[in-house]
């Protein structure tokens, strides 16, 4: 069975940092890539960040580039975001995803998904 639970979040102020954990099982990670998706309150999903099954590539929104780095560690199955420089617009529920495919591509659904971790930024 597939497993994703993801870890890290919590409240920060403005300007802060969070790590992000994901833990995974069930699966080959490091056949996969895999994304991270959040959603605001009241709002639809938001694909943030993947990277490929090696960690040789790395894919960002435009909403977080420079800010958010995504890291991998195969040997321990988990996904890592790293969020520096938060805003208030970056409170949401941040979702790990496997993508279906060793690279990610923008147009292949994830097939499995965590239950997500609260980030919320605020004074």
């Amino acid at each position: 069975e597939v497993q994703l639970v993801e870890s890290g979040g919590g409240l920060v102020q403005p300007g802060g940092s969070l790590r992000l954990s994901c833990a995974a099982s069930g699966f080959t990670f490091d056949d996969y890539a895999m994304s991270w998706v959040r959603q605001a309150p009241g709002t639809g999903l938001e694909w943030v960040s993947a990277i490929k099954w090696n960690g040789g590539s790395t894919y960002y929104a435009e909403s977080i580039k420079g800010r958010f780095t995504v890291s991998r560690d195969n040997a321990k199955s988990t996904l890592y975001l790293q969020m520096n420089s938060l805003k208030s617009e970056d409170t949401a529920v941040y979702y790990c995803a496997k993508d279906r495919r060793s690279d990610y591509y923008s147009d292949s659904p994830m097939d499995y998904w965590g239950k997500g971790t609260l980030v919320t930024v605020s004074s």
